[in-house]
């Protein structure tokens, strides 16, 4: 698994960026989300119950991510279409708007060192990346286990002070 100072890698994938599958696929790069923060967080099927409360819990908090100059990206090992079936069959996905990456030839998956070979699928992985592509923070949990996206906002602040950051430390609180 890459690692915390690793480069994130390349890709170019397609994105499923809403619910209406005759306009909403773009084709997306890294160079797509140059000198910007990025929060990728990967899951590993559409279809199944932890994953849509980890994407809408992640959708909720979009405009926090954009006030940080980040950009929130999903993506799992399935296709663009089932990416966009069931963002079409979801109530709390419908409305989502940031991308979704389909990693169907699982590339991206591998080079991150985050396929669960078992399963055939990502497995629930979360990178913040810096606007130099670095990986700055990297978590990766078992599959059965939901994600805080709120911590993740919450590590995302702390990244971006570059100051030392107390346990539990909140944006606005003071440093060491």
């Amino acid at each position: 698994m890459l690692k915390v100072g690793n480069k994130f890698p390349e890709f170019n994938l397609t994105a499923v960026v809403g619910a209406n599958y005759e306009s909403d696929f773009r084709e997306v790069s890294l160079d797509t989300y140059a000198k910007q923060w990025k929060i990728i967080f990967f899951w590993p099927k559409d279809f199944t119950f932890v994953c849509p409360t980890e994407i809408s819990g992640f959708g909720k908090l979009e405009q926090d991510f954009k006030d940080r100059d980040a950009v929130l990206i999903g993506a799992s090992t399935d296709s663009d279409f089932v990416h966009s079936a069931w963002r079409r069959d979801h109530n709390d996905l419908r409305p989502l708007t940031f991308p979704w990456l389909s990693d169907i030839k699982k590339e991206l998956t591998i080079a991150l060192g985050i396929l669960n070979e078992e399963a055939g699928v990502a497995n629930r992985a979360t990178f913040i990346v810096d606007p130099d592509n670095i990986i700055r923070y990297v978590e990766m949990t078992d599959m059965s286990v939901g994600r805080n996206p709120q911590e993740t906002l919450r590590i995302l602040d702390a990244l971006q002070t570059d100051e030392l950051c107390p346990c539990n430390w909140h944006k606005g609180e003071e440093t060491l």
